[in-house]
């Protein structure tokens, strides 16, 4: 009689989860393809057919549509943090940084159009589904920016107690323009980028200038903030009375 070896055994498991998760990725990336060509509303068939297999094929890979639209959604998620994540890590003046940050954003719904309305809309799923992309998305967002906001209060000695509300709603503000960008395209992105960089940065300004302090966002700021006397290359920012600002 011939002996199972639980090494081999094992081994063999692991190569058939690679394979498993390998095909689901496969299938990830042809429904990407495929709501790209056919439209939020796209179907099964539609799907199967980009993918080269049969639907029964996709059903083995996938409990059912809401399990494969949330596998669509995750990878979603990494295609708008690959371009977000660098532009809220980067260094450099407020503006800039601000504008690069919507602009990420911006750029990822503007390539992928059909794909952020497929995510948003949730008319794929054939089951309420447990895990909320949309909201996780927002709070993932949300919370790298509270950061940031918290950072640069605390750099001037303020109350860094109101960076995580005020994020999101700068969160929900830039996305609720970008649904509307997507479907009036009034404006061209960088046009929209700019006007909102502008509201953003007036924001964080006011409430510089309430705290006695005057920023330049356009010069870089180093970490040992505040700074206030350079005068060879003149001030990075100049801490004032309120009554003057």
């Amino acid at each position: 009689m011939a002996r199972t070896v639980k090494g081999g055994t094992d081994a063999r498991r692991e190569r058939w989860k690679g394979h498993r998760e390998a095909r689901r990725a496969e299938f990830v990336e042809a429904t990407i393809r495929a709501v790209a060509r056919h439209g939020p509303d796209v179907g099964m068939d539609e799907i199967a057919a980009e993918a080269g297999v049969s639907k029964p094929v996709l059903y083995r890979h996938f409990a059912d549509k809401s399990d494969l639209y949330l596998a669509v959604g995750r990878r979603g998620t990494e295609m708008l943090m690959d371009k977000m994540g660098p532009a809220i890590e980067q260094d450099g003046p407020v503006r800039p940084r601000i504008k690069g940050i919507v602009d990420a954003y911006l750029s990822v719904i503007e390539e992928h159009p059909n794909l952020y309305r497929f995510v948003v809309r949730k008319s794929f799923t054939d089951r309420p589904v447990e895990q909320d992309v949309v909201s996780e998305d927002k709070e993932l967002i949300a919370a790298a920016l509270a950061r940031l906001l918290g950072d640069y209060l605390r750099a001037f000695g303020m109350d860094s107690g109101g960076a995580e509300p005020w994020a999101h709603a700068l969160v929900g503000m830039v996305q609720n323009a970008g649904d509307w960008w997507l479907d009036r395209q009034s404006m061209t992105r960088s046009s929209l980028s700019d006007y909102l960089t502008t509201i953003i940065w007036h924001a964080i300004d006011g409430l510089l200038r309430s705290a006695g302090v005057e920023l330049d966002p356009d010069a870089p700021l180093g970490a040992d903030l505040p700074v206030v006397e350079d005068l060879h290359e003149g001030p990075r920012l100049r801490v004032v009375d309120v009554e003057e600002a």
